[in-house]
């Protein structure tokens, strides 16, 4: 039986304006894992993180905790 990611990005889009700051992601990160956000500046990096916490919502796909669609909860209750 395989695990269920603590942190999952389904097709995750990020739009501001007519920007578009991260296109389509796909990431599963497995329980336990240490991970890192590498990147140059501006590569959406801090927006991904902003979306995981709550303070952003994507403009397309979905971000899932523990499974969870997180669209819509605020970020107390993450």
């Amino acid at each position: 039986m395989t695990a269920v990611p603590d942190i999952e990005f389904r097709a995750v889009t990020k739009r501001y304006g007519a920007v578009t700051a991260v296109s389509g992601i796909d990431l599963a990160i497995p329980p336990s894992a240490f991970v890192a956000l590498l990147g140059p500046s501006g590569c959406g990096k801090t927006t991904c993180l902003r979306m995981i916490g709550g303070f952003e919502q994507p403009s397309e796909g979905q971000v899932l905790i523990r499974g969870r669609d997180m669209a819509g909860t605020p970020p107390y209750r993450r």
